[in-house]
């Protein structure tokens, strides 16, 4: 995160085999875009305060940590507006990913 004071965080612990598989496949989609960075067991991707147009006080982070029978889903962002976006958005391109089993259940607890 840069340039914030504040922290809005909300985590996921969204139950699958395949968490390391779908990781990899989302953190190589969204890489076309923006700043990735990954392994078999953990990924984070940066969205830009300005993304598609926005003007969020900062950057907000999202991380994903494979373990198992579970995907990890981590999201800080600096406004709660950007966190619960981002909520919406990383639900919809795990499941674009875990089709066969799709939806998963995202459980959100913020901090």
């Amino acid at each position: 995160m840069t340039d914030t004071t504040s922290t809005f965080a909300s985590t996921a612990r969204v139950p699958t085999a395949s968490g390391s598989r779908y990781l990899q496949q989302l953190c190589k989609h969204w890489a076309h875009n923006l700043a990735v960075e990954f392994d078999a067991q953990h990924g984070k991707v940066t969205f830009p305060r300005d993304a598609r147009g926005a003007s969020w006080a900062g950057d907000a982070v999202v991380t994903f940590d494979a373990e198992p029978d579970v995907l990890v889903c981590r999201i800080e962002a600096s406004e709660p507006g950007q966190r619960d976006g981002l909520k919406g958005a990383v639900a919809r391109h795990v499941d674009r990913f875990a089709f066969r089993e799709a939806p998963l259940p995202f459980e959100w607890v913020d901090a």
